[in-house]
């Protein structure tokens, strides 16, 4: 779509508006804001569309429509649906070896784990390998309860959080203040950085990272404007 409009603004709803007509979702629902943080930074992004809408260039508006028209109509099943990863979470699966990739695990993916085992009163099963290992039923159930308790625009932004990482702990150490977005993401890309550093890294895969990296920013952008 080609850009029509001259100015944007935020009304009092936190509701942006083109030449003063409210912005939409694409199925049609009034695009408005939790928070002035949030809605000026939707707007900024309305702002600098330059002849063409880009939607890869305007992250927080999609991650806006996906909390309005995705996860408020349905909030619990969003909400069960990232709860799921603590089946398989990412810092539960360890190498047994080599002694190096060990001792970085265990020295990254300790602290988030043990942080969440006391702030959740839970207790998590590691597994060496891919075998899967089930967790206790009331570990899932308490970090269920811990997801479902956030707000739609807050699970729509630990959303690609969660599905970047692959892991529900590090989301939630994260829009807990626990953890620094970079530590979350050197976290999350250990085990592909210590095999770049052994074998050189592949471009197509550093490409993908950064791809992800791109997306995994934005959500952590959106998190912090709630």
């Amino acid at each position: 779509m080609k850009r029509f409009w001259q100015d944007v603004t935020v009304d009092a709803t936190r509701g942006v508006r083109l030449d003063g007509k409210p912005v939409r979702t694409p199925g049609r629902l009034p695009l408005v804001l939790p928070t002035d943080a949030l809605a000026e930074a939707v707007a900024d992004e309305w702002r600098g569309v330059a002849d063409t809408i880009d939607p890869r260039a305007m992250p927080l508006t999609g991650l806006a429509n996906a909390a309005i028209e995705r996860v408020a109509v349905d909030p619990a099943l969003f909400a069960a649906n990232l709860a799921a990863y603590a089946e398989s979470d990412l810092l539960c699966y360890r190498a047994d070896s080599p002694p190096d990739l060990v001792a970085r695990q265990n020295a990254q993916w300790n602290p988030p784990l043990d942080w969440a085992e006391r702030r959740y009163d839970v207790q998590f099963e590691l597994a060496s390998g891919v075998i899967h290992r089930p967790q206790a039923d009331a570990t899932i159930e308490r970090l269920a309860v811990a997801v479902a308790t956030r707000d739609a625009f807050t699970l729509a932004g630990l959303s690609p959080v969660v599905t970047i990482t692959g892991s529900l702990v590090l989301a939630l150490a994260l829009v807990e203040g626990v953890m620094e977005a970079d530590a979350v993401w050197a976290a999350a890309n250990l085990d592909e950085l210590w095999q770049a550093e052994q074998w050189g890294e592949d471009d197509l895969a550093a490409d993908a990272r950064a791809a992800k990296r791109a997306e995994f920013d934005a959500a952590v952008r959106f998190l912090g404007l709630l």
